[in-house]
């Protein structure tokens, strides 16, 4: 008999106890960054500054000669290309820390991202649910790294996982 399948179900994060500390997720597609896609994340966020948005200000004040992309939008792809592996199923977020941009993207630069398994506890006061801590590194086409954040997030245990350990 055919199996019906479900992305979500299948394909959209994992339970706490999916995750193995060390486990490396690669995320696929990358993002090619296009100068619209910076321009109207400076726009919508109200961070339109000329390093952003003013090509002529680029060629003429910066040393590199042309816009650098905001780095809210280069952290905002990353966290978004490592929800379908590692928060999908998120209760909550709880918080990032050690945020660092550490090469400057350029528009038509491609973006890539990895997300390594840092951390998973279950919850002291929400039975069924823990806590999964990861660290998510962004690269450029060279393989250079470009960016890195470590954040937690709340997810579910398998059902019956809670009772069957604790």
């Amino acid at each position: 008999m055919a199996k019906i399948h479900s992305a979500r179900d299948e394909r959209f994060g994992g339970y706490l106890d999916d995750y193995e500390i060390g486990d490396v997720f690669e995320h696929w597609p990358g993002k090619t960054i296009t100068e619209a896609d910076d321009h109207l994340f400076c726009l919508l966020t109200m961070a339109a500054s000329p390093l952003h948005i003013d090509r002529r200000f680029a060629e003429v004040e910066m040393a590199c000669g042309r816009n650098v992309v905001v780095g809210t939008y280069i952290y905002s792809l990353l966290l978004g290309m490592s929800v379908p592996d590692i928060s999908g199923r998120a209760i909550a977020n709880l918080g990032v820390s050690e945020l660092k941009h550490l090469k400057p993207m350029f528009h038509g630069d491609t973006l890539y991202g990895r997300t390594e398994i840092l951390g998973a506890r279950r919850s002291a006061t929400r039975p069924g649910e823990g806590v999964l801590t990861v660290r998510t590194d962004g690269y450029n086409k060279d393989r250079l790294k470009v960016c890195t954040f470590t954040r937690s997030v709340l997810l579910p245990l398998r059902a019956g996982a809670a009772t069957a350990h604790g």
